[in-house]
């Protein structure tokens, strides 16, 4: 079963085997109570624990795991990653994509010119931005896309291509 990572333990809070959660979704739904976390520390150990619950707090959330109860227990965890099986991740709407999915496209303008493929993902608020990357020599080495539909004309997830239009001057940054 593929699994996907989802967070990532920050820290402990209290003494009673609660830990701050580095969450890398875009909601804490993802973590619901009763269901079952892989986690997998920083030596490469596995254990899958079932989420008592989880909130927000003060900007970082916290995560209680069933079986952990003290805060020595807690500590062990810390700097640990948090997995869930790709089939509970929630289907998406159209024209719609996971990070994941996009990480390593390669990314062409409307003229067919390759810029690169895309190494990561900005949030900036209003939009996120792709981090376009070209290991070619070819310049610009990087450009920023802006994830926006006016710039992104086509997504192919299957073929791993993207097309955009980029505004005048944007590859000048």
């Amino acid at each position: 079963m593929s699994h996907v990572l989802i967070g990532k333990i920050g820290g402990v809070h209290g003494i009673k085997g609660v830990n701050k959660l580095h969450s890398y979704a875009e909601s804490l739904s993802l973590f619901s109570p009763g269901s079952m976390i892989l986690v997998r520390d920083l030596r490469g150990r596995e254990a899958s624990y079932e989420i008592k619950w989880v909130k927000p707090h003060t900007g970082t959330p916290l995560l209680a795991l069933k079986g952990i109860s003290n805060r020595d227990q807690a500590k062990t965890l810390i700097g640990a990653e948090l997995f869930i099986p790709q089939s509970e991740l929630p289907e998406l709407d159209e024209d719609t994509y996971y990070w994941r999915d996009l990480i390593g496209i390669e990314v062409y303008t409307k003229t067919e010119e390759f810029l690169g493929r895309i190494e990561s993902i900005l949030e900036t608020g209003s939009n996120d931005v792709y981090v376009v990357k070209n290991e070619h020599g070819l310049e610009p080495a990087e450009v920023l896309v802006p994830a926006l539909e006016r710039v992104v004309r086509e997504i192919d997830i299957d073929h791993k291509l993207m097309r955009v239009d980029l505004p005048e001057g944007l590859r000048d940054l």
